[in-house]
């Protein structure tokens, strides 16, 4: 099957409600193209340093999304462009994210990666965790980044069962984080979770963002 083909098959179970963000990591420019060429502008990629070549030598109105474990020292590299960070898992990050904001004169938009998984070498925040770093100080004085909503990667495994009670507790956090610190905030508004093998699930439990690679674009 072909990138368009892919393409319009998965547009097409989605509702309205859900963007795609197709997953071009280790992909070279000549086949996000293609991608592009069908009409298609949101790309994700998991590491800053193959994401920056891409944006200079890809068409301007792409929007651009790290999915993947961010480095602080990456981060100045990307915020002159970058459309949102999925994987915001510690303060520390977000205060580097804020200080580049600033230096580009932007707000930066950004989810915060809640851990779910039962793998523990999947990334991010404890519930308790993002809690706490909402409520800081530090937190309160950023100006220069957004929290549009929260990111997590179900555990990896065929057991659809665990995979949506995983999605499930992701949307509950979200409802929970929506109602004590965002809820005049009409832009705190996505939960981005669901890949390739599992977007489905995903959907069904309230994603508003899929992340999709090898079904668009094949196994590299």
């Amino acid at each position: 099957m072909r990138i368009e083909e892919n393409l319009k098959k998965i547009t097409k179970e989605l509702p309205d409600s859900v963007k795609l963000v197709a997953v071009s990591k280790t992909h070279p420019p000549e086949v996000i193209m293609k991608a592009y060429d069908a009409g298609h502008r949101i790309f994700g990629e998991s590491k800053a340093q193959e994401m920056i070549p891409k944006q200079e030598s890809l068409p301007e109105d792409i929007q651009w999304h790290l999915v993947g474990h961010l480095q602080s020292n990456k981060v100045k590299y990307i915020a002159p462009f970058i459309a949102l960070i999925h994987s915001v898992d510690s303060l520390k990050l977000l205060k580097v994210i804020n200080k580049e904001g600033r230096k580009n004169n932007r707000k930066i938009p950004c989810l915060l990666q809640i851990h779910i998984a039962k793998e523990s070498s999947k990334f991010g925040l404890s519930f308790e965790a993002c809690c706490e770093l909402l409520e800081s100080e530090s937190f309160s004085s950023m100006e220069h980044v957004m929290i549009h909503g929260l990111m997590g990667m179900a555990t990896f495994t065929d057991d659809h069962q665990q995979v949506r009670d995983e999605f499930r507790a992701l949307k509950s956090y979200f409802d929970e984080i929506k109602n004590r610190y965002f809820s005049d905030q009409s832009s705190f508004s996505e939960t981005s979770m669901g890949m390739s093998d599992d977007y489905q699930i995903g959907i069904e439990e309230g994603s508003t963002m899929v992340r999709i690679g090898s079904a668009i674009f094949g196994n590299r």
